[in-house]
């Protein structure tokens, strides 16, 4: 059996991807019964399928991916309605994984769609380099800056950015064997467009419009300003050598960046300096003019992917202002104190409830029938007849032991 219809959505990062697979996750079941497969038993289903795909190292999570390309492509293959796979950082596939993963879901087959998402250039690359920090890393930003326009692209980092962000680049490895009608590029708007203009946009590619759906946001990626990314910077070069990263994600990640630095607002907004901004807006414009000649669907305007010209005040990020910083780092401080307390009551709670359980046993070991029962136990193991109707007992019980 071969599905209708397969809606692959690979990128680009930060645009709106964390909050459009949140609504598809949580909705999974109902979105099922109307005829619409998003395969998914754990909310990372795809973020592993990808790392599988495509062989990518992830801080040790890569283990738990061994195979998860070939389960999500089988349950792909054997729904008959829509299918829809997202994650981002499937737009760093190479051709050859390009290639395995469509003829893995039915191409040429099945009716296969690619959705790529995308933004302007100067939101993208302070995104791209706070991201970073918030995996750990401890570059400084006109560093990041310097590696990304080097025409050579020899370094990590650049090989990743340009990877996941350079937009016809994407849609050539990804578009390339299907017809344009079927690459379908959904533009992230312009700032100050209604909060809910985004979210019609994807309902639009993947075919949502008219479902009942709840769109209640329950995971993010929101972003952090200067101050805030900055500390979190000094925090990894401080931390990173005795800090796992299994402990690193829900305390710095999670904690600290997603769930208390990111609301601290009124900070002045990560940007680009004047002439990196040049360099972004000449780029922006030519990859525009490419896009335009190729055909695809283009869901919004290709015009938000030309940078603003009302450009905001750099501030730079390696040189934040003291007294900013300092008033991040104690919202930080006290974010880390009330989950130490949190932690230490649910530890204190786990305390009772094992001592309860505890002298609960005690008390049933005392019992004249627990000892009875566990004399006939005793009893019957010595015998061979005995130890036979114990096994067939246990196994009755669905107990080893």
């Amino acid at each position: 059996m071969s599905p209708k219809r397969v809606l692959l959505h690979v990128g680009t990062p930060k645009t709106g991807t964390s909050y459009l697979q949140d609504v598809l996750f949580r909705n999974r079941g109902g979105l099922a019964k109307q005829g619409v497969l998003y395969p998914a038993d754990r909310f990372d289903a795809h973020f592993l399928a990808a790392l599988d795909l495509m062989r990518l190292p992830w801080g040790g999570l890569e283990t738990e991916a061994v195979g998860a390309w070939d389960r999500l492509a089988e349950q792909v293959r054997d729904w008959s309605g829509t299918a829809i796979i997202s994650h981002e950082i499937l737009a760093t596939a190479s051709r050859p994984q390009v290639k395995r993963a469509l003829k893995s879901l039915g191409h040429p087959d099945t009716e296969i769609h690619v959705v790529l998402s995308t933004r302007d250039l100067v939101r993208q690359v302070p995104a791209e380099w706070q991201e970073n920090v918030k995996h750990r890393r401890t570059i400084k930003y006109h560093r990041f800056l310097e590696q990304i326009q080097d025409p050579q692209r020899v370094d990590r980092i650049a090989t990743w950015f340009w990877g996941v962000q350079e937009i016809p680049d994407i849609l050539d490895r990804w578009g390339s064997a299907l017809d344009p009608s079927r690459v379908h590029v959904v533009t992230v708007p312009k700032p100050g467009a209604p909060p809910d203009l985004l979210w019609q946009r994807f309902a639009r590619a993947f075919d949502l419009d008219g479902l009942d759906l709840d769109l209640h946001a329950e995971r993010a990626n929101p972003s952090m300003g200067v101050p805030e990314t900055a500390l979190i910077r000094r925090i990894n070069a401080a931390t990173n050598a005795e800090l796992k990263p299994a402990a690193y994600r829900p305390l710095v990640r999670e904690l600290l960046a997603h769930q208390t630095l990111s609301r601290r607002t009124r900070s002045p907004r990560l940007g680009m300096p004047p002439e990196a901004r040049q360099w972004a807006d000449d780029l922006s414009q030519a990859w525009v003019a490419e896009l335009r000649l190729r055909g695809y669907d283009v869901i919004g305007d290709l015009d938000d992917l030309l940078p603003d010209t009302h450009a905001v005040e750099f501030r730079d990020p390696d040189r934040a202002r003291p007294r900013q910083v300092n008033a991040a780092a104690i919202d930080a401080i006290k974010a880390l104190l009330l989950e130490g307390d949190r932690m230490r009551r649910s530890e204190e709670e786990l305390r009772v409830e094992l001592r309860e359980t505890r002298i609960a046993l005690e008390r049933a070991h005392l019992r004249p029938t627990y000892r009875m029962r566990e004399k006939i136990v005793r009893s019957a193991e010595a015998k061979g007849w005995g130890r036979r109707l114990l096994g067939l007992y246990r196994r009755a019980r669905g107990r080893s032991s």
